[in-house]
């Protein structure tokens, strides 16, 4: 298929720039993907669509304020770094910017030396391997230091950390917040819970490949990234039991989704305790071994993602859907509104 085949129009004043106050005010279009047909509605009203039985999947990864800005010890020059994935121990994979003047042996420091770091070496696409050193915890001194590594459409800056972390987040280690779950409180996940629809987690590390453009023309030759995922006994349990009792699975956002249908297609359908790395690419036309439904936020033009979603209703559907979101003047992106597809 070609990339052009999932491109569409977005007037830039779309783009959703900051949160809403009330996480659930969001709008939420529910599409049928059996009879095609489109419900306008707000994010609350996601109970009216879930069933006894049902088990909403959330992705529980925690972002990491992974934005430094730091100098070069030698010169001062100014340098910043965007942490990708921890190799190990205190190994990162990196970008730096500008890239140029980070070498091998290069160090640089970062909040008047509270945390140092040395280049290890090369990544094939221009990143860098960095050695940190610091006192204390790593992950405290980030949290000093670093700064929430907001999508590059997003201009204005985030006053509250915490409104690009779902209320659930638990694990460190993402680039990127997994966005469909920014929807959600503490309180809708309860009601939610009481009408007797389980709710399970799952955890995928979201890397910076999820906003890197698809730059092939045939989206067959396109190579995605990896990602790391980790589903847990009970988490497995309790799938595979909805699945045997007529439940419907449902997931909260591409990440679950891309780590579920992983899970699956290695386990001939079924679920069990795993970990490792997935570079799965979803478009269509695919057969959906795990879920049954999937929330998710509008995404961008030519992305994996829009093609994710095409694959599971269809291409036309979806992009008739987009159509109507911006008719309507739904708000786009990873703070904007949200989608059903049940």
């Amino acid at each position: 298929m070609n990339i052009e085949d999932f491109d569409y129009h977005l007037p830039e004043e779309l783009i959703a720039q900051t949160p809403l106050k009330d996480r659930t005010a969001s709008r939420l279009m529910v599409i049928d993907k059996e009879k095609k047909e489109f419900a306008h509605k707000h994010f609350s009203d996601i109970k009216q669509h879930l069933q006894p039985g049902d088990t909403l999947v959330l992705n529980d990864t925690r972002v990491l304020p992974a934005r430094l800005y730091g100098i070069k010890k030698d010169t001062g020059a100014k340098i910043e770094v965007l942490l990708l994935r921890q190799e190990e121990n205190d190994t990162w994979e990196v970008l730096t910017k500008p890239a140029k003047k980070v070498k091998v042996g290069t160090e640089l420091v970062f909040g008047d030396g509270k945390l140092t770091a040395v280049c290890k070496g090369f990544k094939d696409h221009g990143g860098r391997i960095l050695e940190f050193s610091y006192e204390g915890i790593f992950y405290e001194v980030l949290d000093q230091l670093g700064e929430m590594p907001l999508p590059p459409y997003i201009k204005e800056q985030l006053s509250e950390k915490e409104r690009y972390q779902t209320v659930y987040a638990k694990e460190e280690g993402s680039a990127a917040a997994p966005t469909a779950g920014l929807h959600f409180t503490n309180d809708l996940l309860a009601e939610i819970k009481s009408m007797g629809v389980n709710i399970a987690f799952i955890t995928l590390h979201v890397g910076l490949g999820t906003f890197r453009p698809v730059s092939v023309d045939t989206i067959e030759d396109h190579e995605m990234h990896s990602e790391f995922y980790q589903m847990t006994k009970e988490t497995a349990e309790l799938l595979n039991q909805t699945k045997a009792t007529g439940g419907r699975i449902i997931s909260v956002g591409t990440t679950s989704t891309r780590t579920l249908e992983t899970i699956a297609r290695d386990n001939q359908g079924a679920f069990n305790e795993s970990s490792g790395w997935t570079n799965i690419f979803i478009y269509p036309p695919y057969e959906f071994k795990a879920i049954d439904g999937l929330i998710t936020n509008f995404h961008l033009p030519k992305s994996t993602l829009i093609m994710l979603v095409s694959a599971l209703v269809d291409r036309e559907t979806i992009l008739e859907a987009y159509k109507e979101a911006v008719n309507e003047k739904y708000r786009f992106f990873s703070f904007g509104d949200a989608m059903l597809i049940i």
